[in-house]
């Protein structure tokens, strides 16, 4: 499939606008992004109240005006409510390199340090309200592990 030259255009340059929570992903690699129209970009946030909604926003919006799309509104959709199925493979492993643990159905977390299995939940409530805190008993760092949504 072809794509609109504008609309790739665009795609990369949301590619290049980091999370301000996870700087090490792009709102692109986190499933931020839903569409691309040569109008718009549809956003939606991690959950409804996600505090970086307006950074997010203002972020994407100083990126598309610095690349001269300036007529390309910002659209933000609740429904359906984003999931962490939407973070690409690409952040799973930028995650893991930043030293989060990705989401998984697993029961336990892979520490991002050292990759063992040997791990606790510490609180369910981490840095962030999109992750929780974790700790390895191998390596005996804490870690934060993206909650499942």
């Amino acid at each position: 499939m072809n794509l609109d030259p504008a609309i790739a255009r665009v795609r990369d340059i949301l590619a290049s606008v980091p999370d301000p929570e996870i700087p090490a992903v792009s709102v692109v690699d986190l499933g931020i992004v839903r569409e691309v129209r040569s109008d718009a970009v549809t956003i939606t946030p991690t959950y409804s109240g996600c505090p970086a909604t307006l950074a997010i926003e203002q972020a994407i919006r100083e990126a598309l005006d610095a690349a001269g799309f300036t007529g390309v509104a910002i659209e933000t959709a609740l429904a359906p409510p984003w999931s962490t199925d939407w973070i690409t493979a690409e952040g799973h492993a930028k995650l893991r390199a930043y030293g989060i643990a990705p989401p998984s159905q697993t029961a336990t977390a892979t520490c991002p340090r050292c990759g063992s299995d040997h791990t606790e939940e510490v609180s369910r409530f981490g840095s962030t309200p999109c992750k929780a805190q974790w700790r390895c008993h191998d390596c005996l760092e804490p870690f934060d592990r993206f909650k499942c949504h």
